[in-house]
């Protein structure tokens, strides 16, 4: 478990100060996904790079399974971070090595005997799926290769963490998705404990159990996925929020389907994660003499479950009919927002 108490981090930059990381509080369960996601300039990569004591806090504990890393010696230290592995944006590959070598290279400074190395490194070019590219070089690779070799590099003292400082963000979104199916795969099968950093909340979204939102070195926001998703707290949060489900394709949306329905009743329907693979539609038209018709929907899928969004053309009936229908929806727990 990792556990951060009350953290600050100042820097002196000529005579200003600038609070890095200001009074943060965290616990990290093991086996856990968490996402840390902030905006430029939120202090998520200073945080993480407290976590392993690359950087040292001004106040604060930082705790690994119960003990104060901050208070290790330079070898205890050391020894500790080699059970803390970590992955890069851009990769930070050596040019002049092969795959192979790149990912033998943790093991060769913690000295271990050539044997070991070579079986160890077989195993991770398999589990990170890069068999037949062991010799190649990094200019031969892609940039999902790359970051599969340094996904295997951090794995090979076999750690109990793994760090990811924006390991995505570098990558189009199909590379994207397959080093986050990766990166599930190894938490499930190595029961690893995963701590994401990102500014990119579709990828929190896929990949996380909990999420903390950071702002000018706070944690403002703190919960499950699901929470987080649909039930927004901080102004922040609810900015990520409308950046991935998409806020200017539904003002396009909800424009579009007034001119295209002008005397309709137009709904949009929010379905979450507790109750989105049920036939609530269905049901609740069964119950009324509307006529409904689906105009536009959308699936987006998250370690809770799918989130669904959609929208409904509602005609025929009288206002009461309207009404009892919306009121059989929310009973349903569905979220319906009146387009007009």
């Amino acid at each position: 478990m990792i556990e951060l108490k009350n953290v600050h981090k100042v820097f002196q930059v000529k005579q200003t100060e600038i609070h890095a990381v200001h009074g943060v509080n965290l616990t990290i369960h093991d086996g856990e996904i968490f996402g840390i996601i902030g905006y430029s300039g939120a202090g998520k990569s200073t945080l993480i790079r407290i976590i392993n004591q690359l950087e040292r806090q001004n106040e604060g504990e930082v705790l690994i399974d119960g003990e104060d890393i901050s208070k290790l010696s330079k070898k205890d230290l050391r020894n500790r971070r080699m059970k803390m592995g970590m992955i890069f944006q851009h990769f930070n590959l050596l040019w002049s090595r092969t795959v192979a070598e790149n990912i033998e290279l943790p093991l060769e400074i913690a000295k271990v005997d050539k044997v070991t190395r070579k079986h160890r490194v077989k195993e991770l070019i398999s589990l990170v799926g890069l068999e037949g590219r062991e010799n190649a070089y990094p200019s031969e690779l892609s940039g999902g290769q790359k970051q599969r070799v340094g996904i295997a590099r951090a794995l090979a003292n076999n750690p109990s963490i793994l760090l990811c400082d924006e390991a995505t963000s570098a990558l189009d979104p199909e590379t994207t998705q397959s080093i986050l199916d990766l990166l599930i795969e190894i938490n499930k099968k190595l029961h690893l404990t995963i701590v994401l950093i990102t500014h990119q909340m579709e990828v929190v979204q896929k990949i996380c159990h909990r999420i903390a939102v950071m702002s000018d070195g706070k944690v403002v926001e703190l919960n499950d996925v699901k929470s987080i998703f649909e039930k927004p707290q901080h102004e922040v949060t609810k900015r990520f929020i409308q950046d991935v489900s998409g806020k200017e394709d539904m003002e396009r949306i909800k424009k579009e389907l007034k001119e295209m329905y002008p005397f309709s009743h137009i709904l949009r329907l929010q379905f979450s994660t507790d109750i989105s693979n049920q036939p609530i539609l269905a049901n609740v038209i069964r119950k009324t003499n509307l006529d409904v018709s689906i105009v536009n929907s959308n699936i987006t899928h998250s370690m809770a479950g799918p989130l669904g969004t959609m929208y409904i053309n509602v005609t025929g009936g009288n206002d009461k009919d309207y009404e009892e229908f919306i009121q059989y929806l929310r009973d349903e727990k569905v979220k319906v927002e009146v387009f007009q």
